[in-house]
């Protein structure tokens, strides 16, 4: 049988290139005689230009950045035939922040605009950024500042970074100018910038943000909306993606980016679509399948594709939360937890790639055995 094995990282345990692996080899051992094709994959969040790197080749450019405390971190951004991929994540990535610091209030995007710029300044044609992974809620203000629009209060005075102080946004001083670049904003998510299911709500308490935070971010970023409606000529709050990474998607459309699936635009460079039509079943994963996981996240994305073909789908993923019933609608056949399997998540942690080949030991051979169908979580 011809497998394909096609995983996102697995949250800060394993990257996708290594979660792949320890599918691969776990495989292998329950259904030995099965023909392994291995593509990981990311969505825009962590592991992003690590994976488009591996697909394509291309030039890295690494460079210091400010991270999401406004200390120095390390960043890269891959350049290929004209057009450079930066990864939001790796500049202001919630795994930069240890998480009894984690600060959505005072977090900032700052660093995602040094990346943008350093890439301006070789001259791209096309930026892609990935979102996805952020610690960040300050709506891109702090990628806005970077490159050269300041957000103010009503006495002129520039703003704090982070989405808290937005509370008192007024409008921008000085002037962004991306050129003729072409600018995309490639989206984990589908979430709007602002509402129940908007950035602070949903994603603000992952980052530090307790009941009170999350409401002063609600009202942060409805004020900084109508700053970049200055900036865009419209309201961008409503678009699908705007929410993206603590609402850096909403300033990147504010700026003419166009909103593509994070998952769609590694789909298309990295050959996905070729090699689902040689597959006869698909696995793919990540560190939480949840309900986040079904609003245009990787696995989703790379069950549609499959189910499109009529070919089987298996999700392993460290825990899973969605019902058998919604992962069938979107076209996951299974879904197992690797926790569940190791006995709880402390042991799953403690070995991921162990626990993780361990579980597609299994999977695989009682998938050679009765099908997908009949298998057992």
């Amino acid at each position: 049988m011809r497998v394909l094995i096609a995983p996102d990282c697995f949250g800060g345990t394993l990257t996708a290139p290594e979660a792949a692996e320890a599918i691969a080899a776990g495989w292998r051992d329950g259904a030995p005689d099965d023909e392994l094709t291995l593509c990981p994959l990311a969505d825009g969040g962590p592991g992003f230009v690590d994976v488009l790197h591996a697909g394509l080749g291309g030039s890295l450019h690494q460079l210091t950045v400010t991270g999401p405390r406004g200390d120095a971190v390390e960043a890269v951004w891959l350049e290929h035939d004209g057009t450079a991929y930066v990864e939001c994540a790796q500049a202001c990535g919630l795994h930069l922040v240890p998480k009894d610091e984690r600060d959505a209030l005072t977090a900032t995007t700052f660093g995602v605009g040094e990346l943008i710029a350093d890439a301006l300044e070789a001259k791209v044609h096309t930026i892609v950024v990935g979102l996805g992974g952020s610690a960040t809620t300050d709506g891109g203000a702090g990628m806005v500042h970077a490159l050269g629009g300041v957000p103010v209060g009503e006495d002129g005075e520039p703003l704090a970074p982070g989405g808290g102080p937005l509370v008192a946004a007024a409008r921008l001083d000085g002037r962004v100018d991306l050129g003729e670049v072409t600018l995309v904003a490639a989206s984990d998510v589908e979430n709007p910038l602002l509402g129940k299911e908007g950035a602070a709500r949903v994603f603000g308490p992952q980052k530090g943000a307790d009941d009170l935070a999350v409401r002063r971010l609600e009202r942060s970023l409805t004020r900084w909306a109508d700053v970049l409606a200055d900036l865009a000529g419209r309201d961008v709050r409503e678009v699908p993606g705007a929410g993206a990474a603590g609402g850096l998607g909403a300033a990147l459309v504010a700026l003419g980016a166009t909103v593509e699936s994070g998952a769609g635009v590694v789909r298309r460079l990295t050959g996905l679509d070729a090699a689902l039509d040689q597959a006869q079943l698909v696995i793919t994963g990540e560190g939480s399948f949840d309900f986040q996981s079904l609003r245009g996240k990787l696995v989703t994305r790379v069950a549609g594709a499959a189910s499109e073909r009529g070919v089987p789908c298996v999700v392993l993923a460290g825990v899973v939360s969605v019902g058998r019933r919604r992962a069938a609608a979107s076209g996951v056949d299974m879904a197992y937890a690797v926790a569940e399997h190791a006995g709880s998540a402390e042991a799953s942690l403690a070995d991921p790639a162990g626990t993780l080949t361990s579980l597609a030991a299994h999977v695989s051979a009682q998938w050679r055995r009765s099908g997908v169908g009949n298998i057992s979580p």
